[in-house]
């Protein structure tokens, strides 16, 4: 029996959420595992993964073959990598210690490089709504800009309107002190 670790779907149509599973190689995509070893959600910007590195690890050490897809996942996470760090501590090239400090140390970095991706995400969506309300400002002033000479012009017809109804009234007014 052949082992293959590879993705599951779920989700609904549109937006897919898969499972990381060992499964024997003659099951359905969907049907039957072994073990479910994490979740993968492609919808999110980056993909949240969720994987039990140990357990890949395992599973890979006992002649496991990932699909393309999974290998880039499990090689995302580290378990490729830590699954040949074990390897070099088998043969002696390494020790334990010396693992795990790597193994570690490769972690850090990759936290770092995803987090650096986030900040950059965040930063350009404020980038964006900033210069969505700029313009929504700059439309809006337009907009009244537009519609003030309007009601300036009609302020000054009724002004003007105004001050002929009341010359007669003025006129009538200094003709009677003048008397």
């Amino acid at each position: 029996m052949s082992v293959k670790i590879r993705l599951q779907r779920h989700g609904k149509k549109g937006k897919p959420y898969y499972w990381i599973v060992a499964a024997d190689a003659r099951s359905k995509r969907d049907g039957k595992y072994l073990e479910k070893l994490g979740a993968y959600n492609p919808n999110t910007n980056p993909a949240t993964i969720e994987l039990d590195v140990d357990g890949a690890v395992k599973w890979l050490q006992n002649g496991a073959q990932p699909t393309d897809t999974a290998k880039a996942i499990l090689s995302y996470k580290g378990a490729l990598l830590k699954n040949h760090l074990a390897g070099g501590v088998r043969k002696g090239a390494l020790t334990e210690d010396q693992a795990e400090a790597k193994f570690a140390a490769w972690l850090e970095e990759k936290a770092g490089k995803v987090d650096a991706k986030s900040q950059n995400l965040a930063k350009a969506e404020a980038e964006a709504k900033a210069k969505a309300l700029e313009a929504e400002k700059a439309a809006n002033e337009a907009r009244m800009a537009a519609n003030a000479p309007v009601e300036e012009e009609a302020a000054e017809e009724v002004a003007e309107e105004a001050t002929a109804e009341d010359a007669p009234a003025v006129e009538a007014e200094a003709t009677k002190e003048e008397e």
